[in-house]
């Protein structure tokens, strides 16, 4: 899985005070959980865009100055304001090469259902996934391949099963599926009725 650089400072303040005086002057306090202890640190809010703004899943580089450790991480939690979306507090999971994490990867879409060739509807049911694995084995996404849907077909997440991770949802969790669409169903009925006319004709 693709990595973020995020640089950072050790708070030497958790207050509340000292937390809006960070937030004012553009930084985010975040908390590091999943070692000895927690470790409390910002960053300037810039920082963040291209890992909570994107679709995209990423483990995290914290880096805390020069001559202080860094670690990986992932994202665990993030409050925004519910008014203007700003990113007011953010918590990272430490991560272990040993130890296995969860989290949450997006599906991507491969190949071409023939049932949408004939005209149905393509319906991702699910956008992300939720796995648990090593972090070496994380992966940027998970591929569904639609190759095999016909018209009507789902393709269910015991489909997409990899001995690099685990999938963490029912066998009967629907990824996506391929739904008759109205102009399928119309064309459907009116090839049904032409077919009947001619019946209909020599019985007369």
């Amino acid at each position: 899985m693709k990595s973020i650089t995020i640089k950072g400072s050790e708070r030497e303040s958790v207050g509340k005070v000292a937390t809006k005086a960070l937030r004012n002057a553009g930084a985010v306090p975040c908390v590091l959980y999943g070692g000895n202890q927690p470790v409390h640190f910002s960053a300037d809010e810039r920082a963040f865009k291209t890992l909570v703004y994107t679709p995209n899943a990423h483990t995290v580089v914290i880096e805390l100055g020069e001559g202080k450790p860094s670690f990986n991480a992932v994202l665990q939690d993030i409050q925004v304001h519910p008014v203007s979306d700003k990113i007011l507090h953010i918590d990272f999971f430490q991560l272990f090469d040993d130890k296995e994490i969860t989290m949450e990867v997006p599906v991507k879409i491969t190949g071409v259902s023939p049932g949408v060739l004939l005209g149905g509807d393509l319906r991702l049911n699910t956008r992300r996934l939720k796995v648990k694995a090593l972090p070496k084995n994380l992966p940027d996404f998970i591929e569904a391949n639609i190759s095999g849907l016909e018209m009507g077909n789902k393709l269910y997440v015991t489909k997409l099963v990899s001995e690099k991770y685990k999938l963490i949802h029912p066998d009967n969790t629907v990824v996506c599926q391929v739904r008759i669409s109205r102009a399928a169903m119309k064309a459907a009925q009116e090839a049904a009725k032409a077919a009947k006319a001619p019946a209909a004709k020599k019985k007369k």
